[in-house]
C-alpha cells in the first residue's frame, strides 16, 4: 500500500507539478489502476527507451506523434532497415489513458505549452489576448492530449488537394490508407465499405452517453439533417462521436503503433531527446544526420537513407528553419546560414471555434464534477471499462452543417459542431478556465454564478478558414519556443461564417426534443460585448472574437505542392524541395486544412508517406546506398559521419512526378554551394551549454535577445 501511494504521488507530481484539491478524482483512479495493473494484462507492454544507440540508421524519424509513430512502425516492417524514432518527451502515464481527463494533461509536463502571439482580432477573452495551443510532448504526441475524435474530413478536401497538383492524394486514393489503420468496433459500421476491421488503431463510440447527446442527434433530424456516419458516403449530418479508444481507454498512436513493435530488433526509440537541427552534407545538400540533446548530452546520429520530420506543424517548421531551410530574410535576420530558401512556416491554418455557449437544464443529466461519487465512478471505469470517465474528453456529439456561405448542393459543410454535456462552469473553475487561459474577470462575471449547475454546450468551429497564420523562430536558440501567429479572423468572412454557425447552434438548442430537460440559453452577456444587442450578429461576432478557441488542429506549415507552386515546401511524394534524403510526414504538409478533426487525416498521411518511402527505396533503381567503409559500424554516434548515399545527379533530367530521391524545381535557385559553410561545429551562436538538462518549460516567455550559450559535449553511444 505504501508503494502504491508513493507511485500515485510521483505520477501526479511528475505530470502536474502540484497536487491540488481539483484533482480529487485522480488519486482514487490511479490507486485502482495501480492495483489492477492494466499494463500487466495488456498484450503489448510499454516501449523501451534505448540508451545504447547505433551511430547510424537507415531511417531516422523525428517525432513520435500521430504521424511519427505510424511511420516508424511501417518502415521497421522491412527487417533489413534500421529505424530510429526520436521523441522529445517521456512515455504516456496512467492519467493519459483516461479519456475524460484530457484537459488535465494540457499545461502539464506532457504539453509543450505553446501560446499564440497577442492579437487584437481574436482571443480577446484570454489572458494577455493569447490563446493556449496545447501540443503533445510525449510518446504519441498530441494523440495523447487530444479529445480522441475520429473524423476523416470530407471527400472534397482530398480531391481539392489533387486538383492543386498533388497526384495520388484524391479521396479515392487515400481512402484505403484510412481503412488500413482502422479497427472499427462499432458493429453497425464494421462491414461498411468505408470502414475496416483489423487495423492497429481502434475506433469506437464511448460506452457511456448522457441523454443529451441523443437529443442533440434528434434535434438535427428535426432540422432536416440525417443521423449519419460522417466518415462515410456523405458528411453533412449529426451523429454520436466515434473516437480512438480501446476497452474504455485512450488508444494513442503510441499504444496502437509502437507497443506492438517494442521487440523488433531493427527498431530503436530514444525518448526525452530534443532535436536541435538536421545536419546537411557539405556540397551535396543531403540530409546527413540528426543532432539532439538527451539527459544533458549531445548526440549526432547519421541516416544512411532518409530523415523524416514528423514533429508536427509547429516543431517541424521550427526544426527546418534552425537547420537553414526556410525564408531567406527571416533566417538571415537571426544569423542562420540559408541552405534553401523555402516558405517554411507559412500557410498555417487551424480550426478556430466559438466557446462558452452555455445551455442550462433542470434535470441531472449533464456532467457536473462535484456530483459524481469518486469511488463509484472510478471503479466503474476500472472494473467495467464504462461510465462517464470514458467520454471523449467530454465531447459526445458531432455535426456538420451548412451556413449561407456554403453551397448546400455540394456535400462540403463549412461548420462543425462539438456537443458536450458540460460547459465552462461545470467544474467550478477547477480546470477548464485554466486550459482555455480565460480571463478571471470574464469567468467570475459570466460563468461563476452557474458553477456546478447542470449545463451543456455546442461549440461551432470553422472548417475551412480563409485566414493564414505563420510559425517563425524567436531566435536561433533551438530551446526558445517559436513565435506562433494564429492570425484568426484576418479575413473578416471567417468571423461572419462562424457567426452563422452560432445561429444554427442556437436553433438546434431550441428544438422541441430539448424541452423535456428544461433546456434554455444562459443569457448572461460577455462584459466586453454589452454594447451590442444580445444575440445580434454584432454581439455574436464579439463573442466569437472573445472566446476564440483552438480546436488543436494547426497544419499547413510545410505545404505540399507541385514545383510550380511558390508556396510549396515538399513535393507530392513529401520530399523537401532542393534537399536530398529529407521528407516531411505530418500535418505540416496539408495544402489546405481537412474539414474536421485532424488526427485521423494525419495518420492517413503517415500511412501513405511510409508507402511512398517503401516504393522509392524498394522498387526504384535510382535509390541505392553505397557503403564507403566497412569500419563505419564500429564508429560511435559522436564520430565523424562517413556513410555515403549515391543518388541521382542533380543535373540529370528528372521529372517531378518520378520516384527519384532529389526533389527539385526549375524555378528555385540552388543554394547547395552554401552548404560548404556548414560543418560539424555549426553552433557558432552558442558557446556554453551548461544548464541544458534544466531548461525552463516556459521558455516561450524568454526574450529573443537572451539566447543561451551552449557547449556541445559529444558522447559515445
Amino acid at each position: 500500500m505504501v508503494l502504491n501511494l508513493l507511485f500515485i504521488t510521483t505520477v501526479i507530481k511528475s505530470t502536474f507539478g502540484v497536487v491540488t484539491t481539483g484533482l480529487w478524482l485522480i488519486p482514487l483512479m490511479l490507486a485502482a489502476i495501480t492495483y489492477y495493473r492494466y499494463d500487466a494484462v495488456d498484450p503489448e507492454s510499454r516501449p523501451l527507451d534505448q540508451l545504447n544507440l547505433f551511430p547510424e540508421y537507415d531511417f531516422i524519424v523525428v517525432g513520435s506523434g500521430s504521424a511519427g509513430a505510424v511511420v516508424a512502425n511501417r518502415l521497421s516492417e522491412v527487417r533489413k532497415w534500421k529505424v530510429l524514432l526520436i521523441e522529445a518527451g517521456p512515455d504516456e502515464n496512467e492519467i493519459s489513458d483516461v479519456p475524460s481527463l484530457a484537459a488535465y494533461l494540457q499545461l502539464s509536463k506532457l504539453d509543450w505549452g505553446y501560446k499564440t502571439e497577442p492579437s487584437t482580432k481574436a482571443c480577446l477573452g484570454m489572458q494577455n489576448n493569447r490563446c493556449n495551443w496545447p501540443r503533445g510532448r510525449v510518446l504519441g504526441g498530441s494523440s495523447v492530449l487530444n479529445y480522441m475524435l475520429y473524423v476523416r474530413g470530407n471527400r472534397n478536401d482530398y480531391d481539392h488537394w489533387a486538383s492543386l497538383g498533388n497526384p495520388g492524394w484524391d479521396y479515392d486514393h487515400v481512402l484505403r490508407y484510412f481503412k488500413k489503420s482502422e479497427d472499427n468496433r462499432n458493429p453497425y459500421l464494421a462491414n461498411n465499405k468505408y470502414h475496416s476491421r483489423g487495423g492497429l488503431m481502434t475506433v469506437q463510440e464511448s460506452p457511456w452517453h448522457s441523454p443529451l447527446v441523443a437529443a442533440f442527434v434528434e434535434a438535427g433530424t428535426q432540422m432536416g439533417y440525417e443521423n449519419r456516419d460522417i466518415n462515410g458516403a456523405k458528411q453533412a449530418g449529426f451523429m454520436i462521436a466515434q473516437g480512438t479508444i480501446r476497452r474504455g481507454s485512450r488508444c494513442s498512436t503510441a499504444k496502437a503503433f509502437l507497443r506492438p513493435i517494442r521487440s523488433r530488433k531493427n527498431f530503436h526509440l530514444s525518448m526525452n531527446s530534443h532535436v536541435t537541427r538536421v545536419i546537411m552534407e557539405p556540397g551535396t545538400m543531403r540530409a546527413q544526420a540528426v543532432e539532439f540533446v538527451k539527459h544533458g548530452k549531445v548526440y549526432r546520429i547519421a541516416a544512411r537513407r532518409e530523415i523524416i520530420l514528423s514533429a508536427g506543424a509547429i516543431n517541424t517548421p521550427q526544426l527546418m528553419m534552425l537547420s537553414g531551410l526556410g525564408p531567406r530574410k527571416h533566417l538571415e535576420k537571426l544569423g542562420i546560414r540559408v541552405l534553401q530558401d523555402l516558405p517554411v512556416g507559412e500557410n498555417m491554418q487551424d480550426h478556430v471555434g466559438m466557446g462558452g455557449l452555455t445551455f442550462l437544464v433542470d434535470k441531472p443529466v449533464a456532467i457536473v464534477q462535484d456530483r459524481f461519487n469518486p469511488t463509484a465512478v472510478t471503479f466503474q471505469y476500472v472494473l467495467r471499462e464504462r461510465g462517464p470517465m470514458t467520454t471523449l474528453g467530454g465531447v459526445e456529439g458531432l455535426a456538420f452543417v451548412h451556413t449561407p456561405y456554403s453551397n448546400r448542393s455540394r456535400d462540403w459543410p463549412d461548420i462543425q459542431f462539438h456537443m458536450a454535456p458540460a460547459s465552462i462552469n461545470s467544474d467550478n473553475g477547477a480546470r477548464v478556465k485554466k486550459v482555455l487561459g480565460l480571463k478571471e474577470s470574464i469567468y467570475q462575471e459570466v460563468y461563476h454564478p452557474i458553477a456546478n449547475k447542470d449545463s451543456w454546450t455546442i461549440m461551432p468551429l470553422l472548417l475551412r478558414p480563409r485566414s493564414r497564420g505563420s510559425v517563425k523562430l524567436r531566435s536561433a536558440n533551438p530551446f526558445h519556443y517559436p513565435l506562433i501567429n494564429a492570425n484568426y479572423f484576418d479575413d473578416p468572412l471567417d468571423a461572419k461564417t462562424l457567426v452563422e454557425g452560432a445561429k444554427i447552434a442556437l436553433r438546434v438548442a431550441e428544438a422541441q426534443v430539448f424541452k423535456q430537460f428544461g433546456s434554455r440559453l444562459w443569457r448572461k452577456p460577455l462584459p466586453n460585448c454589452k454594447q451590442h444587442k444580445f444575440l445580434s450578429d454584432a454581439y455574436l461576432e464579439c463573442h466569437v472574437r472573445t472566446i476564440s478557441m483552438t480546436i488543436y488542429h494547426p497544419c499547413g506549415t510545410a505545404k505540399m505542392g507541385p514545383a510550380w507552386d511558390p508556396e510549396a515546401v515538399v513535393d507530392p511524394r513529401l520530399r523537401v524541395y532542393g534537399v536530398r534524403g529529407l521528407r516531411v510526414i505530418d500535418a505540416s504538409i496539408m495544402p489546405t486544412i481537412s474539414s474536421g478533426n485532424t488526427n485521423a487525416p494525419v495518420i492517413m498521411i503517415a500511412e501513405k508517406g511510409a508507402d511512398l518511402i517503401k516504393e522509392d527505396w524498394l522498387t526504384n533503381p535510382e535509390y541505392k546506398v553505397k557503403r564507403q567503409t566497412q569500419a563505419r559500424d564500429a564508429q560511435t554516434a559522436g564520430s565523424n559521419i562517413q556513410g555515403i548515399i549515391t543518388l541521382p545527379n542533380a543535373s540529370s533530367n528528372i521529372s517531378h512526378s518520378d520516384s527519384s530521391n532529389l526533389s527539385d524545381r526549375s524555378n528555385i535557385e540552388s543554394h547547395s554551394s552554401n552548404s560548404s559553410l556548414i560543418n560539424n561545429s555549426n553552433f557558432s551562436n552558442f558557446s556554453n551549454f551548461s544548464n541544458i538538462s534544466h531548461i525552463n518549460n516556459n521558455i516561450s516567455n524568454i526574450d529573443s535577445s537572451s539566447s543561451s550559450n551552449f557547449t556541445l559535449n559529444y558522447v559515445d553511444s
